[in-house]
């Protein structure tokens, strides 16, 4: 099992500046100050050749020219440069500003995070802790009175010993789940325990006070924390880095506050004038937008295919070792496991029944099968349950507390959990990675939570001047694409180590599993994202992301798409008239889309069988010292969904066909 590749960051883009003053008129012999080489160079993580994270903002300053000559024409500007040549700058700096010479370049990405804690510390003390069993209330006057971000946890009685996190963030969303759920009362929301709440001490991401603030800040993006501990090596939480922290390290005193610092960087916008208003959408969110209040609805395909080597005595190493037999096809082989479900529930009012749609993948892992146990068990046990959960929840009506009040949805991260324990309770020793997802057709969101290495992409037609997309075809010119569909979202994978994912497991007797590869569903990463009409979200095990680059998904998702109708010759303006019509395709959709999800298990299967072409897999051994080539023999999953604006059984979408 392994990962996605880790998509790399676009290479530094520098700018240099070189600009002269015209020469000072005059017999004095005093010449001009030439900037010599000003260099901003930007980057966001690592390059292809594994050198540090960069951010690097790099400043020369002026430095002074020799005297002009007086036989100098007064009235001509200096040329500096030879790609500046033909072009000059006539603008008279003042006598006698004085320049600081030579500065000593800053390279604030390389600086270590250790002085940023020094300088922040040296400002300001406030230590980031609050007690487990502190209320909300306390916490959030806590969080205001110290201007933090976020707060370690700690047990008081145990010698301040850490036991979690909690950030701003977190405070804020526990009291909004408090007020829409309204389990409790609102004067009770407050009294609440951040022990209950916090984000446990087994989960919490930190970071080394070696590391770099470019390091730290590739961390924080890819994760989307707001806050990070940094760990010594003796086991204590020297302090919390915040985006801030980092942002103000290198400022003087003077350049944060003053007279002259005021009136050149903050008076000039101070206040916005009373006819102030908001702009319109984008152009190309406003066909989105009109349909925000409409419902969308998900059709599925789900395809599955075993190792290519393996049989119903075992599963060989490679083709020598299979053996002169047809490759394996039958999907009771497979280690894998996953379930569809679609059911309806009411919102949280009882007013509106929902369509809801859950889909999870599970991949078992082999190497039980060297203790005699059979990895299937274990994995489609827990997808059994799973689905068994979801529908169960189903069927439940209202609650016996209040008529009114309807059973909420239950979260994928709830599934999981509620599923291990089952498998658990039925003594059936083994182990798998899990992702669980829910689609919200109302709310437009798609929910999931995700432990190990398999995985969800959202892929999206965003045109590529537009933020947002990971990948963009940024050499081909644009009358040249065919389409701009992109890969929208990535899903975080979680390893031990390489091809060692976070599973869940039994043993067949409960043990301590602080620093196994055995994870609790609490630990999984849970997330949400706002989903589009049109996406094609592609969940799967790593036998697909293993063998097929993620460009490569994407190009097979097009090809369908075109194939079917769903985009013609890249003309996104035209399915947006055609979705206005109120022609979705929807019918032909749920018809062909399992096609998508044959067609990505056929080439993770073609792709793992050829040894001439280093995998994903392959590619991200070798980043790790491991020696492998060619593709990568496993089980595949593949469950495909593509967002439409009708149901399926529509039969005016039908008939616009």
């Amino acid at each position: 099992m392994s990962p996605f590749r880790s998509l790399r960051p676009i290479g530094n883009a520098v700018i240099r500046v070189a600009a002269t003053a015209a020469k000072n008129s005059g017999s004095s012999g005093w010449g001009g100050r030439v900037l010599k080489s000003t260099s901003y160079r930007f980057a966001a993580g690592a390059s292809s050749s594994n050198k540090s994270n960069t951010c690097d903002i790099i400043v020369r300053s002026l430095s002074s020219a020799q005297p002009a000559s007086t036989d100098d024409n007064n009235n001509n500007d200096s040329e500096v440069g030879p790609q500046h040549e033909g072009k000059s700058t006539s603008k008279l700096l003042r006598e006698g500003d004085k320049h600081k010479e030579e500065q000593k370049r800053v390279r604030l990405s390389e600086v270590k995070i250790e002085d940023v804690l020094k300088a922040k510390h040296s400002l300001r003390w406030v230590d980031p802790v609050i007690c487990q069993h502190s209320t909300l209330k306390e916490a959030i006057k806590t969080c205001i009175d110290g201007g933090l971000s976020g707060m370690m946890v700690v047990d008081e009685m145990d010698n301040k010993r850490v036991v979690g996190l909690v950030t701003s963030r977190d405070l804020l969303r526990i009291m909004a789940g408090s007020f829409k759920e309204s389990q409790l009362p609102d004067d009770q929301v407050l009294t609440q325990k951040v022990g209950d709440f916090m984000t446990p001490v087994s989960q919490v991401i930190y970071g080394k006070p070696e590391e770099t603030i470019g390091m730290c800040r590739t961390i924080m993006a890819k994760l989307g924390i707001k806050c990070l501990p940094i760990l010594s090596k003796q086991g204590r939480v020297e302090g919390l880095i915040t985006a801030k922290d980092m942002n103000m390290y290198g400022m003087d005193a003077k350049d944060r506050g003053g007279k002259k610092s005021f009136l050149k960087d903050v008076s000039g916008r101070v206040g916005l004038s009373s006819n102030t208003s908001m702009a319109e959408p984008p152009p190309y969110l406003q066909a989105h937008l009109a349909l925000e209040q409409k419902p969308l609805f998900a059709n599925v395909g789900a395809s599955e295919i075993p190792h290519p080597f393996k049989t119903h005595d075992g599963c060989g190493m490679d083709r020598r070792d299979y053996g002169p037999h047809d490759l394996a096809t039958d999907p009771e082989l497979s280690e894998d496991a996953h379930f569809v479900q679609h059911v309806k529930l009411p919102d949280e009012k009882g007013n509106k029944i929902r369509d809801l749609t859950y889909i999870g993948v599970a991949d078992g892992v082999g190497s039980w099968r060297e203790y005699g146990v059979d990895p299937r068990d274990f994995s489609n046990k827990l997808m059994e349950e799973c689905s068994n959960i979801i529908a169960e929840a189903s069927e439940k009506g209202p609650n016996k507390i209040g008529e009114e009040k309807f059973r909420r949805m239950i979260t994928p991260s709830e599934i999981i959990g509620q599923a291990y324990e089952r498998v658990k309770a039925e003594n059936i020793v083994g182990s798998s990675t899990a992702c669980v997802a829910l689609f919200d057709n109302l709310r437009h969101q798609l929910h999931f939570s995700n432990l190990g290495d398999s995985g969800i992409i959202v892929l999206r037609h965003i045109d590529s001047d537009v933020a947002g997309a990971l990948k963009r075809d940024r050499t081909k010119p644009r009358e040249q694409r065919t389409s701009d569909l992109r890969v929208a979202f990535v899903s975080q994978q979680q390893l031990v180590s390489f091809n060692h994912p976070f599973q869940l497991g039994w043993t067949g007797e409960e043990s301590d599993i602080t620093g196994s590869s055995f994870k609790s569903a609490a630990e999984s990463c849970t997330t949400s994202i706002h989903v589009r009409r049109g996406d094609i979200i592609i969940m799967a095990t790593d036998g697909l992301f293993d063998n097929v680059e993620v460009d490569d998904i994407a190009s097979i998702a097009l090809a369908w798409e075109q194939r079917h109708g769903f985009i013609r010759g890249g003309d996104i303006l035209a399915r947006e008239k055609r979705w206005a019509m109120g022609n979705s395709l929807s019918t032909i959709s749920a018809e062909f889309v399992s096609e998508l999800s044959d067609e990505l298990c056929r080439k993770a299967r073609e792709n793992s069988l050829d040894n001439t072409k280093d995998s994903p897999f392959a590619i991200l051994a070798k980043e790790n010292d491991i020696m492998y080539s060619g593709g990568m023999p496993d089980d595949c999953t593949v469950i495909a969904l593509h967002v439409v604006g009708r149901h399926a059984d529509d039969i005016l979408d039908q008939g616009g066909q």
